[in-house]
């Protein structure tokens, strides 16, 4: 076949003459204040003591998951400081923090919308299958192309990746609350709102914190993948370690990310049950 589509050219061409000429701006405003956000949160938990924060991790899982995770934690955060990862391990959980509320403040909001309108949800469906087909390396070209290097794009780029989950739980867990308590509600002369804040939230809130327990291990896996755009943590450390051949950095990047990741889960886990 000699047919040829040159969306290569195309792509290229609105890019360079019409978006960042239009919205440049912008989005370097909009970098300026997630960086502010991002730098002063890690500033904030590198300044705190690594005792202090390790004793409230414990306390969370000791009260949300039990004794055995409590443990672990402990022996967690000794070994981020025994490797001299906690700095790094700081500045991952970071960009997962701002990352992670990013996805809930839209894709809560966008799963309430998509549990109540059939249209928006025929409309929202096709966007997050793209969203969570696409591979993951391709949500850095846009990062990299609107907000430069470093922490900003990384916590673009992990939004976008990890939204999906906040929109479809919202949505699964607000259309499975039986049909007749909200019969009921509607009869005691409930308005749509009340019946959204006082029956189906309530109601759907476990399902919506799995949907957050999702989004958090997504951010978590764009840790490493978002370290080849400059962002800092515990990422960076494997990337080095790879790039290097260098195993034992390598492993010991990788165990510090499956340190958070477990005491991460189980905290949100246990915050679901819990409520």
């Amino acid at each position: 076949m000699n047919f040829y589509l040159p969306l290569e050219e195309w792509t290229n061409t609105f890019v360079n003459d019409w978006l960042l000429p239009t919205v440049g701006g912008f989005f370097g405003r909009l970098s300026d204040g997630i960086e502010t956000v991002v730098e002063g949160l890690t500033d904030f938990l590198i300044w705190l003591p690594p005792l202090l924060i390790t004793v409230i991790l414990i306390a969370l899982t000791l009260w949300l998951a039990g004794k055995g995770i409590a443990v672990f934690t402990l022996i967690g955060c000794i070994y981020l400081g025994s490797v001299e990862l906690w700095p790094e391990a700081m500045m991952t959980v970071a960009i997962i923090i701002v990352a992670t509320l990013l996805s809930v403040v839209f894709g809560v909001p966008l799963g309430i919308l998509a549990s109540k309108s059939e249209v928006i949800n025929r409309i929202i469906r096709p966007v997050l299958d793209f969203m969570q087909t696409l591979p993951s390396f391709v949500y850095l070209i846009p990062a990299i192309l609107l907000f430069g290097l470093g922490g900003v794009p990384a916590v673009i780029s992990t939004f976008i990746f990890a939204t999906p989950p906040s929109v479809r739980m919202t949505n699964l867990g607000i259309r499975q609350v039986p049909t007749d308590i909200t019969e009921a509600s509607k009869a005691f002369g409930s308005t749509s709102w009340q019946m959204l804040l006082k029956v189906e939230l309530p109601m759907s809130l476990q399902t919506i914190m799995a949907g957050v327990n999702q989004t958090i291990m997504l951010a978590l896996s764009m840790a490493v993948i978002a370290s080849m755009i400059g962002a800092p943590g515990l990422g960076s450390t494997v990337l080095s370690g790879i790039s290097n051949v260098n195993v034992g950095l390598g492993l010991t990047g990788g165990l510090g990310i499956v340190v958070l990741a477990i005491i991460i889960d189980r905290i949100t886990q246990g915050i679901g049950d819990k409520l």
